[in-house]
């Protein structure tokens, strides 16, 4: 098994410039790659903030020396080009099927043969992307690395492989989380995984208390953070994470699961309005208010 010395990150949004930052910050060369130099730049700009942000919170330890060390070993791009000197790569785009596997194929073109792929999936079962890859023998080295958001700070990563994911493969996989000072897990490969199922029971029930009108989104998300110990409530994390997101982790779920996952129209209106959460200014609380 060859050493893992660079890093090739695909999607430059909220988890792939967390995850570079976790690989830069440990000192590993990162290729960052968005659909083109802008959104690339802004996924660099992005880790950097984040690495501010978090370290003047105290959760990163991590001086502002360090800090733009690891931000300068992450190169943007917005091509393919400099992949085939990868160890690994981690894919961090939206949950789509059909536009994963489209980047697995170009990448496959320019991976060297040892080079591993991980998916960020949150929620697509881990064997439906294997199944995209064009080469048989990239099967083998292909594996989920699930993050969590925050993941500049959030230490879990459920490492999930497929029934074709070679042994040494996974514990390269370890090996490598660990580096980045993670804390993984092994998971049998299913939709939504551990975490994400959990939670997605969790939504589920406090969309549904707010529907029949039991409390409102502010006093259910002080209910779970006083009550269950939960650091965020289920609302805020919805919007953190994206209304948008999580309806699409809901419909996944569905698919594999049936009716107990069926998205709650609430959520479904949200959408519709487009009220996504924090990056739209509205979701389930409104951001444009000081």
């Amino acid at each position: 098994m060859a050493e893992i010395k660079k890093v090739g990150v695909l999607g430059g949004g909220m988890m792939g410039a967390d995850i570079a930052l976790s690989c830069g910050l440990a000192g590993y060369g990162v290729l960052l790659k968005e659909i083109n130099m802008d959104l690339a730049k802004a996924g660099v700009e992005r880790a950097a903030k984040s690495a501010a942000v978090w370290s003047g919170k105290g959760r990163l330890k991590a001086d502002a020396d360090q800090q733009k060390d690891a931000i300068a070993r992450i190169t943007p791009t917005e091509t393919f080009d400099g992949f085939g000197d990868m160890d690994i790569v981690i894919e961090a785009i939206f949950e789509d099927l059909k536009i994963k596997g489209e980047n697995y194929n170009q990448m496959e073109k320019v991976l060297k043969p040892d080079c591993i792929i991980a998916s960020n999936t949150s929620s697509i079962p881990i064997t439906k992307l294997a199944a995209t890859l064009q080469r048989p023998e990239r099967k083998a080295r292909f594996l989920g690395l699930h993050f969590f958001s925050p993941a500049a700070i959030m230490p879990l990563v459920e490492v999930i492989s497929h029934e074709e994911t070679a042994a040494d493969i996974t514990d390269a996989a370890f090996a490598f989380c660990k580096s980045i000072g993670k804390a993984p897990i092994k998971v049998a490969d299913c939709a939504g995984f551990v975490v994400n199922r959990i939670l997605g029971a969790i939504n589920d029930e406090a969309i549904r208390l707010y529907e029949e009108g039991v409390a409102t989104p502010a006093d259910i998300d002080q209910a779970c953070k006083m009550g269950l110990g939960h650091p965020i409530g289920p609302f805020a994390l919805m919007d953190q994470i994206s209304n948008e997101l999580n309806l699409k982790i809901c419909r996944i779920f569905q698919e594999n699961y049936g009716e107990r996952f069926r998205p709650r129209p609430a959520l479904v209106r949200k959408v519709d309005a487009g009220h996504f959460g924090r990056k739209t200014g509205k979701g389930w609380f409104d951001y444009t208010k000081k």
